[in-house]
């Protein structure tokens, strides 16, 4: 199950960026709704834009937080953990591998979008960017208040105010959705993470299993 809902969470979200990548413009904006947009941006950081140290620094530090992550999901899927626990890591995982795969393929196979040309597919190797360093795309805006604050108000009187300014993409839902799902419904299980100890009952359950068929 949990593998099932990686896959579909990344076939999703690869069509998306895939077909916005290969079909807009970089800022090309489509006026769905009147607080959505499909509006092309990419960025070389985190969820949602936000940019934390070098490109490649962040890469390998997404890769080796998404291991540690497989390796407890996998041990607590040993363990029979409650299905909606392992659904909610599985979300997780998928997202961030979703990102994982822009940073580490479409700087090699993409031609760089730019506001005047829509990218190209390329010959391997011959893409905008090396191995691990290429930007992530996104395209989900949702200005849901879009207006100008009372000139009355300190300090911002006046200002241009956006509410949820910020651009995403599927995978960063995936992410978003699942943590904070995680916060609310599964408090008990976050409370015991430990790896380690998933180790020790790994091995319990294991002995309990072959005393059983003793």
């Amino acid at each position: 199950m949990a593998l099932a809902i990686v896959l579909a969470i990344l076939v999703v979200d690869q069509v998306i960026k895939i077909w916005v990548k290969t079909h807009m413009c970089l800022h090309e904006s489509i006026h769905v709704t009147d607080w959505f947009y499909i509006n092309f941006v990419e960025n070389n950081g985190m969820a949602y834009g936000m940019t934390i140290g070098p490109k490649l620094l962040l890469s390998i530090f997404r890769i080796v937080v998404v291991g540690a992550i497989s390796v407890y999901l996998y041990r607590q899927v040993k363990q029979g953990a409650r299905w909606l626990y392992v659904v909610l890591l599985a979300m997780v995982i998928a997202g961030a591998i979703g990102n994982i795969i822009d940073s580490m393929l479409y700087g090699l196979v993409f031609s760089e979008s730019t506001p005047y040309d829509v990218a190209q597919c390329v010959s391997f190797g011959d893409g905008y960017a090396p191995f691990l360093k290429g930007k992530v795309v996104d395209m989900f805006y949702f200005p849901i208040i879009d207006t100008h604050l009372p000139d009355w108000l300190p300090f911002f009187g006046g200002d241009h105010f956006i509410f949820f300014s910020p651009v995403f993409n599927f995978a960063d839902s995936a992410i978003s959705v699942a943590v904070i799902l995680l916060l609310l419904l599964c408090r008990k299980e976050l409370k015991n993470i430990s790896f380690s100890k998933g180790k020790e009952d790994e091995k319990t359950a294991q002995a309990e299993i072959d005393k059983k068929n003793d």
